[in-house]
């Protein structure tokens, strides 16, 4: 090959030989003219790069548009940089912070100086933003000596860039402009503000600077932004939808779970009783769909010496996210932050042979971290919750029908509830020190639960530096269904705890082997799991998981002993069920139970009694016909068995 070429691989694994110092953007060109049109930044070896950037060596490249993630990423990071240049405009003295992008859009940390912004403001900043998108200004990089930067900042007096300039080095500092404003950063941005079409800012909110509280608290303005404004209707939809389904308002409402902060405590839910039924439903289908794979539960304490942690590497390494150790005896303990190590202990509680293996542990095990308040949110961030976790000892051999195993066990809960799911491999990033473990056995178990992904025709995407600090793994991405993604399921690869814990198991040639770990968790946490149920389904929960079933709302007193009579053979056959004899009206009763999104109602008079007969309403459907007694049990132990989905449920008689 001439020195003057190099190769470039393409995400479908093509190569590309070209003439060096290309651009992303020629790239983009030489693939097709539509790609060229669409492209925002280009990934290379994994950095997201402005496309004007020349590729000056041999590299795995991927062309990034608004429909990757990385594409996402850049639009948004350059959307951060033009709030910031339409609030330089509005409100000349004020000093930027930090303007990173985010999941879901942007947000810029700003000191207004003398000046108070209230949410009233943002539509006049919004305003402000889409004049200065339509100039079709471009976004160009400038390289500058620490010298440089320190100066520019002191010129314009903003201590906050000036700390963050000293804390870099000479040599690897960047500048972008665009328009009138010029800012400190690493890039990538978009080719220009032309691209940004619809724009909404979202809140604000207060922020120490840098998460100190010691500092000055600025001020935070959140927004996102499209490609198209249909792109932004869609978004504000589904916001208003989220609004209707927030867990934190349907909880406490279904009577699912309550947080009291005055004297039980931030971040520890109290789960009510619709809630704890809901939970153990939950729980027995997972230690069903377990028994069926042969795994063992076991039950652990809450807490244990901080020796065990410091051994398994959880303590220090999440220190900050654990709660203070406690002194007993003159030993310090900790609450558990992780099941892992207590599974380890009981594996390692009695010589294992090869034939015992593989050993499936799996347990409803409480945690305990310290999140901060402000990052508290209902069930889906808590201080206390259970993890449906496992942890599997197995030999290399079996490793990968092992991780399969685990994925289907996975992709029966998705299943279950309907949710669309993404795969996304966790790999290790060389070049951080975090990981534990030797690089022989890291490459291995990567390439394991690579290769088990692909036997079984999964679709997944490769992350380098998302994975745990033992081990690479496997992690499932669900899409509820008003299409947000949510990162629930893992299983992951673990090499590094056997070592920790001379873990060993005896093999056919008697002597000692290093066993491997998967450590598992479908549903994650039960609490996060709960929340996100409660929204994926507003509250409109499958029969077999609905806390109450069914009210029974007799026309009359008269009706009362007939209806009762039906509760009993409902109940004979598991039916979570209640009798509404008060002496309200008929609709008022009917009103109520679709308030509370019961899935049956029983209407029963003198009809029906005559007749051995229910005359039966859906949530949500209303009437939908009259059955004999036996035929509408029969139908409701068929939905319940199947665990059927709402819309999967034939309704007429």
């Amino acid at each position: 090959m001439s020195s003057e070429q190099i190769t470039l691989t393409l995400p479908d694994g093509s190569d590309k030989t070209i003439n060096k110092e290309i651009t992303g953007r020629e790239v983009a060109e030489s693939i097709s003219a539509g790609l060229a049109r669409e492209a925002l930044s280009i990934t290379v070896n994994g950095e997201i790069r402005d496309l004007d950037r020349p590729i000056t060596q041999d590299a795995e490249i991927r062309i990034n548009t608004w429909d990757s993630e990385d594409g996402r990423y850049t639009f948004w990071h350059s959307s951060a940089h033009l709030l910031a240049e339409a609030v330089q405009e509005l409100y000349p003295d004020a000093k930027f912070g930090i303007g990173p992008p985010i999941e879901n859009g942007f947000y810029y940390d700003i000191d207004f100086g003398n000046h108070s912004v209230s949410p009233s403001d943002l539509s006049k900043i919004e305003e402000k933003i889409l004049e200065l998108a339509r100039r079709k200004v471009s976004f160009d990089r400038i390289e500058v000596s620490k010298k440089e930067a320190l100066a520019h900042y002191r010129d314009v007096d903003n201590e906050y860039k000036l700390e963050l300039i000293n804390e870099l080095e000479d040599g690897e500092i960047t500048f972008y402009k665009q328009g009138n404003f010029t800012d400190l950063c690493r890039g990538p941005h978009i080719p220009n503000t032309g691209i940004i079409k619809a724009v909404k800012l979202t809140t604000l909110a207060g922020a120490y600077w840098r998460g100190d509280v010691k500092s000055k608290q600025l001020t935070r303005i959140y927004g996102i932004s499209f490609p198209k404004k249909k792109l932004l209707d869609k978004y504000l939809h589904q916001l208003e939808e989220a609004k209707k389904r927030d867990h934190k308002k349907l909880g406490p409402q279904l009577g699912i779970y309550m947080i009291d902060p005055e004297l039980v405590g931030s971040g520890l839910p109290l789960w009510l009783p619709n809630g704890t039924v809901l939970r153990r439903e939950l729980e027995k289908f997972m230690r069903d769909e377990q028994i069926r794979r042969g795994y063992k539960e076991v039950i652990t304490p809450h807490i244990a010496k901080i020796d065990l942690y410091k051994i398994s590497g959880h303590y220090p390494y999440y220190k900050d996210s654990q709660f203070n150790p406690i002194e007993v005896d003159d030993e310090e303990y900790l609450l558990k932050p992780m099941n892992c190590p207590h599974h380890h202990r009981i594996y390692s509680s009695e010589l294992r042979s090869y034939r015992d293996l593989p050993l499936r542990l799996a347990e409803f095990g409480p945690v305990y971290r310290y999140e901060q308040s402000g990052e508290l949110h209902g069930l889906t961030r808590v201080r206390h919750f259970t993890q449906d976790d496992a942890h599997i000892y197995c030999t290399h051999d079996q490793l990968k029908q092992e991780i399969k195993n685990t994925i289907g066990l996975t992709q029966v809960v998705f299943e279950t509830f309907g949710m669309e799911v993404e795969i996304r491999l966790s790999y290790r990033d060389d070049n951080d020190e975090k990981y534990g473990g030797e690089t022989e056995y890291w490459q291995r178990a990567q390439k394991e639960i690579r290769e088990a992904s692909d036997e079984m025709g999964l679709q997944y995407t490769i992350a380098e530096g998302e994975a745990s600090f033992y081990g690479p793994k496997i992690d499932f991405m669900i899409r509820d269904s008003i299409g947000r993604t949510w990162q629930i399921g893992t299983v992951q690869v673990d090499y590094v705890m056997p070592e920790r814990f001379d873990l060993t198991y005896v093999g056919a040639d008697n002597d000692r082997h290093r066993p491997v770990i998967i450590h598992r968790a479908p549903f994650g946490s039960m609490e996060r799991f709960t929340g996100i149920l409660i929204e994926h389904f507003a509250g409109d929960f499958p029969l077999w998981l609905a806390p109450l079933q069914m009210k029974l709302i007799p026309i009359s007193d008269a009706h009362l002993p007939y209806t009762n009579f039906c509760a009993k053979k409902l109940q004979e056959r598991g039916v979570r069920l209640e009798v509404d004899s008060r002496s309200e009206k008929v609709g008022a009763k009917i009103r109520d139970a679709e308030n509370a999104k019961v899935p049956y109602m029983l209407i029963l008079g003198e009809k029906e009694e005559s007749d051995g007969t229910v005359s039966v309403r859906r949530h949500k459907h209303g009437d939908i016909g009259t059955f004999s007694l036996n035929d509408f049990i029969t139908k409701i132990e068929e939905e319940v068995a199947g665990k059927l989905l709402p819309s999967q449920v034939e309704l007429n008689s």
